[in-house]
């Protein structure tokens, strides 16, 4: 049994729950347990420290949808990002987040056309996602508006600050209203973070989450970087290229695990799937026909893996990349177990990279890149596997008669074809 705490206990609105749940998240990391309620509390300035790829985004993004009004077409939200590929990022996921709400959220930043953002903010904007720079573009054109502002979000407070932005934040600050709530995201808390918040934010609450000590006893953990359209056929091509696959597969989300399993039934694998939508009687049974290898393909969520104790898994196989070191290293520490040997291998987008670099750098493990197998080194599998099978039935005793039929077989299929 769990302590963690599920979105339900966080203080969301139906609705938003209904999109969270629409989504297919089934529980906050975290760092988004620490800070959604302190969020939505509205009462208080946030300073947290919190890595990419921890779930950050939406620790802030959900509690904006809560709490941004869409019958105002003024700007009430502006998070601030290093780069252009964040902003993109950001907004993106914040979008896939609003579920119904009618909510506008836009990126803006350099090297995109600043007359098409110009038009954007004129039809009315609710949350903006943009670099420092364009930003303050905008300001000096009169084309952007920040006195109505009630959130100011500062998302790689670090890196804006290692990259030269601290006088264009500043800036920036100058041309919001004194009632709005700043919340700093970090990953690191130099003093020039602390003199920040210290000259712009009178009180806030410091908000960390408490590292875990991460172990694993894997014999080889390795990436493929893939293309997000292409992960399925690559999963495919993994489970072929092996003698005998006998593995968990994790995804993000219950629709992952969905269209997962779906396609391997479709495609004649022997799956089966288990996520929070599951009754415990499902579960049970599920993973009773998976210990006793009745299937040997199990697709999961982390929540409804939760409990799984199988000794001689022969791969692990994360298929989304999971949210925190955390979590990556309980999955893989799944294989690997009671002196067998295991296979860890992760699926990762070109945009994922730096994701898995930080959860190398946390876990102190080394996950090498490799190549996946081509359509020939599977042919060249499936036929050694044929030829083995055939040793082994040689090397039992088999009647001569046995022999004299198989020898007339060929002999007559020879025959026919020459």
């Amino acid at each position: 049994m769990t302590n963690k705490k599920t979105f339900n206990d966080l203080g969301f609105s139906a609705k938003v729950l209904d999109s969270i749940n629409e989504k297919g998240f089934e529980e906050p990391t975290a760092i988004q347990t620490i800070t959604i309620p302190v969020m939505l509390r509205d009462d208080t300035n946030i300073i947290a420290q919190a890595q990419t790829g921890t779930g950050k985004t939406a620790a802030f993004g959900l509690p904006l949808v809560e709490m941004v009004k869409t019958d105002s077409k003024s700007v009430q939200a502006l998070i601030l990002v290093p780069t252009r590929e964040l902003a993109i990022q950001v907004s993106e996921e914040i979008n896939s987040l609003k579920g119904n709400k009618g909510l506008k959220i836009i990126p803006i930043y350099g090297g995109q056309s600043i007359d098409q953002q110009f038009r954007s903010l004129k039809k009315g904007v609710h949350i903006i996602v943009g670099s420092p720079g364009r930003i303050i573009d905008h300001l000096n054109r009169k084309t952007l508006k920040l006195e109505k502002i009630e959130h100011l979000i500062l998302d790689e407070a670090d890196e804006m600050l290692n990259m030269g932005f601290i006088e264009d934040i500043e800036e920036i600050m100058k041309h919001t209203n004194s009632a709005k709530r700043i919340l700093m995201f970090s990953a690191t808390m130099p003093e020039r973070i602390k003199a920040l918040a210290y000259k712009y934010m009178a009180n806030y609450e410091f908000l960390t989450v408490k590292k875990e000590k991460l172990t694993n006893n894997l014999t080889e953990q390795i990436y493929f970087e893939v293309k997000a359209s292409d992960k399925f056929e690559a999963l495919c091509r993994i489970i072929d290229i092996e003698d005998v696959f006998y593995g968990l597969i994790f995804c993000r989300t219950k629709r992952d695990v969905d269209f997962v399993v779906s396609h391997l039934i479709d495609r004649g694998y022997n799956a089966e799937a288990i996520h929070g939508d599951f009754s415990q009687i499902q579960r049970e049974r599920t993973l009773d026909a998976f210990k006793k290898q009745r299937i040997n393909i199990l697709v999961a969520t982390d929540v409804a893996a939760r409990g799984i104790d199988v000794n001689n898994l022969s791969h692990v196989i994360n298929y989304s990349l999971p949210q925190d070191p955390e979590s990556y290293v309980h999955r893989i520490g799944r294989t690997g177990r009671a002196g067998n040997e295991g296979t860890a291998i992760t699926f990762i987008t070109p945009s994922e990279y730096k994701r898995l670099m930080f959860i190398r750098q946390i876990a102190k493990t080394d996950i090498k890149k490799s190549k996946l197998p081509s359509v020939k080194d599977i042919i060249k599998a499936k036929k050694k596997k044929i030829d083995d099978d055939l040793a082994a039935i040689l090397e039992d005793k088999i009647d001569n008669k046995y022999h004299r039929w198989a020898k007339k077989l060929l002999k007559d299929i020879i025959q026919q074809k020459y």
